[in-house]
């Protein structure tokens, strides 16, 4: 059972899950299996993966140290729902908007919420790239997280202008991240991060990941995140 083999990982990871999270993450679980025959979401369906995977890994970039004022996250890029729909389990306070270029996806995520009961996720079908620039969500979010698969400078511009000042824009990756720490130093400055830390884990699995935490400190300049897949194309690599 699926229950079964989260709990296993998560007692393993030292994350208590209470029963109605557990039930939560069931239901999540169906759901995205279900789903997945419809429209592709994961590649990642067996049981004990998806709970290490998918679950846990999302789960592991919440820091209570950092993130203690944390109320408002914005997850860019979410695909199926990670990190955010774990972060919500196991962190029932956060408010989430849940950001994706797809409208399939997102309209996957509604049936999510609503079989969740979640009262307080807001749902964007949009390009990073456009939704910056909403005077109602820019600087408007205590913490930007991202499992984007893109480098740290790409990722650092579509998400910092959602970062209030004081908040953070945290990602993660794999466990091979030395070059894109490098490129993304100028990167970060430019768009207003600083203190770029990276946090080494082992999953249950043994799957090695890197935590990148980014600290906004100051305001994004107007013209960032530049137009749609500029970014990609240019990536910012120095000043």
């Amino acid at each position: 059972m699926f229950i079964d083999e989260l709990q296993t990982a998560a007692e393993k990871f030292n994350i208590a899950l209470n029963a109605e999270q557990l039930k939560q993450f069931d239901t999540f679980y169906r759901l995205v299996v279900e789903w997945n025959n419809k429209i592709n979401l994961t590649a990642i369906t067996e049981p004990s993966d998806f709970a290490v995977k998918h679950i846990i890994d999302s789960i592991s970039i919440w820091n209570d140290k950092k993130f203690h004022n944390v109320e408002t996250l914005i997850d860019v890029g979410t695909g199926a729902g990670f990190p955010a729909i774990p972060l919500k389990i196991y962190r029932p306070h956060l408010k989430i908007t849940l950001l994706d270029s797809l409208a399939k996806r997102i309209n996957f995520l509604k049936v999510v919420g609503e079989e969740l009961g979640f009262d307080d996720v807001d749902f964007l079908h949009s390009r990073a790239e456009d939704a910056a620039h909403n005077p109602k969500l820019r600087e408007d979010f205590d913490l930007a997280v991202s499992r984007a698969v893109a480098k740290l400078n790409i990722l650092a511009e579509y998400c910092l202008p959602f970062v209030k000042i004081g908040g953070y824009f945290a990602a993660l990756k794999g466990s091979s991240v030395e070059e894109e720490l490098q490129e993304s130093k100028a990167a970060v400055k430019i768009l207003g991060g600083v203190d770029v830390e990276c946090i080494s884990i082992t999953l249950p699995n043994d799957n090695e990941r890197n935590l990148i935490y980014i600290k906004k400190v100051s305001k994004t300049a107007g013209k960032f995140p530049r137009k749609a897949g500029v970014p990609e194309r240019k990536p910012l690599m120095g000043v």
